[in-house]
């Protein structure tokens, strides 16, 4: 039936959804019952087939005893782990349909557990690319992390909490979208609170912003694009070159992908690193071998020129990495802190960018990192309260000052 106008629409729509409302309450959930469960698990050989090909290696056939005797609670633990894979369903020999166990078992998880999403919001609008664009650039906001990608690695939810909660925390600009946006939702602390719960939505300093979908990642490059545009006046049309430039040398944004699900995620990834923007892979992501790593043995790597005096120059080993992997959450978490720095950053920026570098590598590794020497530009880059420390580690270098230059890759912009 076409309904045309726009009242009684909306009445129909208040209407069925009110009637469906009562038929879905008395919908078969599919999951089996207790008896059920316990008979399935008895079949269980502990023949550890399933063990075998899990990629996670949950052993099922533990969980399997704990149900024979009607205790189903560690199944709750097996559930998060497990990546929704079913090759323990085509391994086992006896027929036992795991997953569906699984589930089943832990009904309490699976059936009463609410999570709380912010809505997706669409692109970031050019009001606030103006509000955040000048402490973006000059480093006065410490940078931009991006979560994207299907999240499929065991204690994901928790693992992209934790990374986004730590910049969260000091001021950067956290953007998800799609599943991870969805894994943020999922995870909640001691109080029962997500992040949304805790940070505020908007596009700043200490927000976190839920673009929307999976493809709404593009929204996220968008803004990169939009704070070249903006503040540079880089023509959007036919210009790629000038504005992935100014976007690597001048904007700290960082993308982590942390469970790279398909050949899909990984086009998206190397998409973004053509625009000059560092992403980083969780260990899944080590299917995909196309790393771009810079070579910081090699400072000659890094030549660019000083859009000022138009000599060549080496310009600073920031970031260093554009496509990389992280084996583990602190790993990234001091991976993102680095590569969020840029040639471009003012003394101010670069100041908040080593201080935070330096405390989450103090917090996660309990060492002072080895290469700080090669992102200290001159005096002014060291933070205040850690000078004499900092000191007496690039007096042990070959740290030597360096002049800070109009950083670009792109001759044709030197304005001599």
């Amino acid at each position: 039936m076409l309904i045309l106008d726009a009242v009684t629409a909306g009445h129909v729509a208040v209407q069925t959804a009110q009637r469906l409302s009562e038929t879905r309450k008395k919908r078969d959930t599919g999951l089996l019952s207790s008896k059920e469960i316990k008979e399935w698990a008895g079949k269980c050989t502990s023949c550890e087939a399933c063990l075998r090909t899990c990629p996670v290696d949950i052993h099922i056939s533990d969980f399997m005893k704990d149900a024979k005797e009607g205790n189903f609670a560690s199944f709750v633990d097996a559930k998060e782990l497990c990546v929704g894979c079913m090759r323990c369903d085509y391994a086992c020999e006896t027929g036992i349909p795991i997953t569906h166990v699984m589930d089943s078992a832990a009904r309490n998880y699976t059936e009463n557990y609410v999570g709380n999403v912010r809505m997706g919001r669409g692109p970031i609008t050019d009001v606030e690319i103006r509000n955040v664009g000048r402490p973006l650039v000059f480093g006065e906001i410490p940078g931009i992390v991006v979560f994207a990608g299907c999240s499929n690695v065991p204690n994901s939810e928790r693992e992209i909490a934790v990374m986004a909660e730590e910049f969260l925390k000091r001021n950067f600009i956290v953007v998800t979208t799609g599943c991870a946006a969805m894994s943020l939702g999922s995870y909640k602390d001691e109080e029962g609170k997500t992040l949304y719960d805790k940070y505020p939505g908007e596009f700043d300093a200490g927000g976190l912003t839920n673009l929307g979908s999976c493809v709404s990642n593009a929204h996220a490059l968008g803004a990169a694009i939009k704070v070249a545009h903006i503040f540079a006046k880089r023509p959007l049309r036919g210009n790629f070159e000038e504005v992935a430039d100014y976007i690597h040398n001048r904007v700290g944004v960082v993308a982590v992908v942390w469970g790279t699900y398909s050949q899909k995620a990984h086009a998206i990834c190397t998409g973004l690193a053509r625009w000059g923007i560092p992403v980083l892979y969780g260990p899944s992501g080590m299917g995909y071998t196309r790393l771009l790593v810079g070579r910081k043995d090699k400072p000659e790597t890094f030549k660019g020129f000083d859009a000022r005096s138009g000599d060549e120059v080496i310009l600073d080993m920031c970031p260093d990495e554009l496509i990389t992997i992280a084996e583990n959450m602190e790993e990234a978490i001091v991976k993102i802190a680095r590569n969020v720095m840029r040639p471009n950053d003012g003394a101010k920026g670069r100041v908040i960018k080593i201080s935070h570098y330096m405390d989450i590598h103090k917090k996660y590794f309990g060492t002072v990192p080895d290469d700080l020497h090669l992102y200290i530009r001159n005096e002014k880059d060291i933070p205040i309260t850690m000078k004499d420390e900092v000191m007496a580690i690039l007096e042990k270098t070959d740290w030597v000052e360096k002049a800070i230059p109009d950083p670009t890759m792109v001759e044709r912009l030197v304005r001599k």
